[in-house]
């Protein structure tokens, strides 16, 4: 594999780049009429919250009963034929998913982004790593806006890239205006094959300032980690120490969109690779950026890719505005440098606070 080229988020440079079917409910024939009594029509309608779907049964026929002294009971819903509708709906949805996927008939974004895709595949195989295996609690969703784009910056650690694709299930699972996060990343991302592809269509894109500021004038929600490899390749002594963010083209970008930066700190992701070294004759020839050494890998062969299932915390913190500054204010290195800087302690100072308060790394 050729070497990486790692693109600078900072670089301007451009790049030529059914309805659902109602469930049936079977009702039944109503009660038995006492002896003498004239037969009563019972008018069937909608009956919210009431038990037994949508039958109405008269007030009269639990307290008196039937006549032969059996208490009158309101319907249990649906039997077994209503129970096997939904399986029915779960199937025909599925089906016609696998039939709009043969036959092409689904959209896409000028970006590669597919949104159905991603709804009800990708994010499905996702869920259960953030749930259940990293358990991830997430704070401050409700500072990432309701509308309009944002800038999400956030530490990098982990070895390997789990930490934005969590970040990504946090947003769309918590957030009440059910907003996607769209990542940024390296160009290497982009030339592996099979990663490349479930990249695009997770809405992933190249970490470059023409791309992220279309998509913030959209008014899309971008995800950016400024340390890079940096931080994700970063050896375990220096864990939730943040690296160097570049020369603030975050900044810039958000600057220039008019857009507000919200401060992310992850907490969980540094203990899942401990890398305790790093084979860099390997990694070059391999073409990348480091080859992690860990307690488990290469040890124990695939079993040593495994990662540690760690207790995760994502806090969104308060977001920085950038829309009261005027247009010029994208050239300026010194307001640059202290937007960076502002976003950088914010997240670093987020971390100890969060090591402070974390009872254990598992738990």
């Amino acid at each position: 594999m050729a070497d990486a080229k790692v693109i600078p988020f900072d670089d301007d440079r451009s790049r030529n780049g059914a309805p659902q079917r109602s469930a049936r409910r079977r009702t039944g024939s109503g009660r038995r009429k006492s002896v003498g009594e004239s037969a009563r029509e019972i008018t069937v309608g909608s009956v919210p919250g009431q038990l037994g779907g949508d039958r109405a049964v008269p007030k009269d026929t639990a307290a008196r009963g039937d006549a032969d002294g059996t208490p009158g009971q309101p319907s249990q819903g649906p039997g077994p034929r209503g129970t096997d509708t939904g399986w029915d709906q779960r199937i025909a949805g599925g089906l016609a998913f696998l039939r709009r996927r043969l036959t092409g008939d689904y959209d896409v974004d000028e970006f590669g982004y597919d949104k159905e895709l991603t709804d009800q595949v990708l994010m499905s195989l996702l869920r259960p790593l953030y749930a259940k295996y990293f358990r991830v609690e997430v704070k401050g969703i409700e500072n990432i806006p309701a509308d309009g784009g944002a800038l999400v910056v956030a530490n990098h650690s982990g070895t390997l890239p789990l930490d934005g694709l969590m970040m990504q299930v946090a947003v769309h699972d918590n957030h009440p205006a059910g907003r996607h996060l769209r990542l940024l990343a390296a160009d290497l991302v982009f030339v592996l094959p099979v990663i490349n592809e479930l990249a695009r269509k997770a809405g992933h894109t190249l970490a470059c300032t023409e791309d992220a500021e279309r998509l913030l004038r959209r008014g899309e929600v971008v995800g950016v980690m400024p340390e890079g490899f940096k931080g994700i390749g970063k050896p375990f002594g220096d864990r939730y120490k943040l690296q160097r963010f570049g020369r603030g083209g975050f900044v810039s970008t958000a600057l220039r969109a008019g857009v507000p930066i919200v401060p992310c700190s992850i907490v969980g992701a540094e203990e899942i690779y401990p890398m305790i070294g790093n084979a860099k004759t390997l990694a070059r020839l391999l073409g990348f950026p480091y080859f992690p050494i860990t307690p488990t890998f290469p040890w124990l062969g695939p079993l040593g890719a495994v990662p540690l299932p760690t207790k995760w915390t994502i806090q969104f913190g308060e977001p920085i505005p950038t829309d009261g500054y005027p247009p010029e204010a994208a050239e300026d290195p010194m307001l640059m440098f202290n937007l960076t800087d502002q976003v950088r302690e914010q997240i670093q100072h987020t971390l100890y606070k969060l090591l402070v308060q974390r009872r254990s790394v598992f738990f």
